[in-house]
């Protein structure tokens, strides 16, 4: 019996993106390039035409944005998208709209020798494209889910010093979703989430104007851990946590990447395990791979809180799965779950 191949469409105004993202596509045997497109409209007809598997998708196109035909598409007919996204400001934008909207994931467009550009990032199309057609799309789990609140007499009754949070594709909007309803009166937390680091200030703007915690992008090092906020790895260094006479600090460091990340969860996590041990909670949410799993399988082994997100809300349920496999993981939850777990863990029933 022959393997299924994925069937793909390409949706981008520029031929030589189009062929070049074919050729990458093509050189992977589980992957069939359907089609190609110039513009929305004409994507629209082949989409029905094809009926592809999975899509990528350029921000910027004639007629209508990129943007724009992710909106109807996933209101109309919700599959895998992966948007194609330039290094800048503006790519970062559109960027994290078209994630918040539903889009899987997204690689970055070289503006300057493309070609051999598009080809070392041949390895990283492949495999989004490939996790993208077996993701989970178009969740509504947040609908109806309230802030979490606080009892007026709270207190930190484990001693808790630290909570970390690892996440990889879908971590953006899943990130967002467990931020936002936590509380301002929780202890630091420190992300690590795979992003180009590009996209990651923008990325952590985003975070700090829908939370009720400060979120803030690492650029320095030695940066105090402070409660109420929460610090996000830039895209491009490994964020670890040591401790100094009682008091804790983010570091960073350009070390080789681990599990092909940089930054990496499990970096990140295997510090708090060292640093701060069993006054530790660390999560891992969706992701493709198996970044973090052996860090929070560290945490756990030194007496932290730990958990997982489930599968059934996970984009991608790679990093999560690994780490539960690994037998690091105390609480499997689902995504909507995450926040009221960290408060209960931390001051008991929210009110």
């Amino acid at each position: 019996m022959s393997q299924y191949r994925y069937k793909v469409l390409i949706v981008d105004d520029s031929p030589l993106y189009r062929t070049l993202i074919r050729e990458c596509l093509e050189s992977d045997s589980s992957l069939e390039v359907v089609g190609a497109a110039s513009d929305p409209y004409e994507a629209r007809e082949k989409i029905k035409k094809l009926n592809p598997d999975v899509l990528t998708l350029d921000v910027e196109m004639p007629k209508m944005n990129g943007i724009q035909f992710l909106k109807n598409l996933m209101r109309l007919r919700p599959m895998p998208v992966i948007m194609v996204s330039t290094l800048t400001q503006h790519g970062a934008d559109a960027t994290l709209s078209a994630l918040e909207l539903g889009a899987v994931d997204y690689v970055p467009k070289p503006s300057v020798n493309i070609a051999t550009a598009m080809t070392q990032e041949r390895d990283e199309l492949v495999s989004k494209v490939k996790a993208a057609a077996q993701a989970n799309v178009g969740q509504t789990i947040w609908s109806k889910q309230p802030n979490v609140t606080l009892n007026r007499h709270h207190y930190n009754r484990r001693g808790i010093n630290i909570i970390a949070i690892g996440a990889s594709t879908g971590g953006t909007e899943a990130l967002r979703g467990v931020l936002e309803r936590l509380p301002e009166h929780m202890p630091p937390i420190v992300v690590t989430q795979h992003i180009k680091a590009a996209f990651c200030g923008p990325f952590a703007k985003r975070l700090d104007r829908a939370c009720r915690l400060h979120v803030e992008e690492v650029t320095v090092d030695r940066m105090p851990l402070i409660k109420g906020h929460v610090y996000v790895a830039p895209g491009d260094k490994h964020l670890t946590v040591i401790n100094r006479q009682g008091h804790l600090y983010c570091q960073l460091s350009d070390s080789d990447p681990v599990e092909r990340h940089r930054p990496s969860v499990d970096v990140m996590l295997s510090s708090i395990a060292e640093s701060v041990g069993e006054k530790s909670i660390g999560v891992i949410l969706t992701g493709m791979g198996r970044d973090g799993a052996n860090g929070l399988l560290q945490m756990y082994q030194q007496g932290a809180l730990t958990a997982a997100q489930d599968q059934a809300s996970s984009v991608v349920w790679g990093m999560p799965r690994v780490a539960i496999e690994l037998g690091g993981v105390t609480q499997i939850l689902c995504l909507s779950e995450v926040a009221n777990f960290l408060v209960e863990a931390i001051y008991g029933k929210s009110s």
